[in-house]
């Protein structure tokens, strides 16, 4: 479809959401999905998944492994509203309720190759003491009813949220028909800043 349509470029992201850092937690699970532009379609691939639940490791990093895949391809015509990724981590509470333990988001990255990201997580927080206590003692933490507006700045700020550990992503990126359009996704510098051709649409 690519071939037949000069106006279309792919981008292939694959890799693993390969382990977390959560000192105070375990026994978690994570689940993944991803946030796009409109003129952004998946054309293989799956696009949200969730992970076993796995426990700390027994070596001093204390992680938690999950190695758990993610394989999905893009289509689209601009640039604009390009990929990110949306992760959830969830787990047991005192009272064996499933509550979240933190959110976060990525973009996938813009230079093809192999690439490595560790993500800080944070939850929402209860506006007052009194509902922070009725909310641990009933069981339910605050939390987003949809995850994806983690990846949207709108109304975010209005949300009180603390930091709350890491997430590591392993992700191996492959584009196509870029360069024929026009795009530069030059290598990455060691910021993970993208090379300066791409173009001002593309969010940073």
């Amino acid at each position: 479809m690519a071939a037949a349509n000069p106006s279309i470029f792919l981008l292939m992201v694959n890799g693993q959401v390969e382990s977390a850092q959560f000192p105070e937690y375990d026994d978690l699970y994570c689940k993944y999905c991803f946030v796009y532009g409109q003129d952004w379609a998946p054309t293989a691939g799956l696009e949200e998944g969730i992970s076993q639940i796995t426990s700390k490791s027994q070596d001093v990093r204390r992680a938690l492994v999950w190695n758990f895949p993610i394989d999905v391809t893009f289509k689209s015509t601009n640039p604009y509203g390009w990929p990110q990724i949306v992760l959830s981590v969830y787990g047991p509470d005192v009272f064996g309720n499933d509550v979240v333990r933190g959110y976060g988001a990525v973009h996938v990255p813009f230079s093809p190759g192999r690439h490595k990201r560790t993500i800080p997580m944070f939850v929402p927080e209860s506006a007052s003491k009194l509902q922070k206590f009725t909310s641990w003692f009933m069981g339910r933490r605050p939390e987003y009813t949809d995850p994806k507006v983690v990846a949207q700045g709108e109304g975010r700020e209005v949300t009180r949220v603390c930091s709350q550990g890491f997430v590591t992503l392993l992700l191996s990126v492959v584009t196509k028909d870029m360069r024929k359009l026009g795009y530069d996704t030059g290598p990455a510098d060691t910021r993970g800043v993208p090379g300066p051709g791409l173009p001002q649409g593309v969010p940073r």
